[in-house]
């Protein structure tokens, strides 16, 4: 079973590109809606988030763990992976791969949550991998607690939004990495903001092509992974904007199993 987490509806965009790539496997999922946002909390207290929720996860079944959030990703990472012996995907690594493969100039943005951009994370990680890049961050603290409370195309989502991303407009910027799993859900403002031009990166499908990759070369494990019964979607708060989000991302009512 594929288990992936975030810290609320964000991290169904992942979900929801595993279930388009990989329809044959079996998935659960965790949105920590009680807690979120983690863009605004210590990396100590978000480690501690993500080690409770890939416990819970192992403990439903999970054998393969996918950090569906970019803010966890960013700090939680390396000590999933050594504390769990299943298999630790994140969503920050394959998105770099593929804004360094499309940028043309080397100008590239990156938006995220606090968290995300104070780690440094994509700015080490694209630098290490192609060194003549310049990278910009511009931390948008309030877009994730907009997309939780369903305002997607609010007058007030397009103005923040205008207002976060006019920094990297005028840095000439012609990659965007959406640096959170929520913020797809606003790409539709996103890139006419950002400009025509600019490729928007969105991590949800290039870590679902970097896990269809992996369990291509590992057919025992697909084997195992393939689907028994209807996926599995656990939130540790219910609200009606977060089943109102669920629905317009898989595009079918989603029962949300709060724990």
């Amino acid at each position: 079973m594929i288990g992936v987490f975030d810290s609320g509806v964000g991290g169904m965009t992942v979900a929801s590109a595993i279930e388009q790539v990989l329809p044959d496997k079996q998935l659960i999922y965790f949105g920590d809606l009680a807690r979120a946002p983690y863009g605004s909390k210590s990396p100590e207290t978000i480690r501690r988030y993500a080690i409770e929720n890939t416990e819970f996860l192992i403990s439903k079944g999970a054998t393969l763990i996918i950090v569906a959030c970019n803010s966890a990703a960013s700090v939680a990472s390396d000590i999933l992976q050594s504390t769990f012996d299943q298999p630790v995907f994140e969503v920050i690594t394959p998105a770099i791969d593929r804004a360094i493969a499309v940028s043309r100039t080397g100008r590239i943005g990156v938006i995220g949550t606090r968290a995300t951009i104070k780690s440094g994370v994509y700015e080490q990680e694209i630098k290490r991998k192609r060194t003549e890049c310049k990278i910009f961050s511009e931390p948008c603290p309030m877009l994730v607690p907009l997309v939780e409370e369903g305002w997607l195309n609010k007058r007030e989502t397009k103005m923040i939004t205008r207002r976060y991303l006019h920094p990297l407009k005028m840095k000439n910027v012609d990659t965007l990495l959406l640096g959170c799993t929520h913020y797809p859900l606003l790409k539709h403002l996103i890139q006419p903001r950002i400009g025509k031009r600019v490729k928007v990166i969105d991590s949800s499908h290039e870590v679902a092509k970097r896990l269809h990759d992996f369990l291509e070369s590992r057919p025992e494990l697909s084997r195992s992974l393939e689907k028994k019964t209807e996926n599995t979607y656990y939130v540790s708060d219910v609200t009606d904007a977060a089943s109102m989000t669920a629905q317009r991302i898989f595009g079918r009512k989603i029962k949300l199993n709060k724990i």
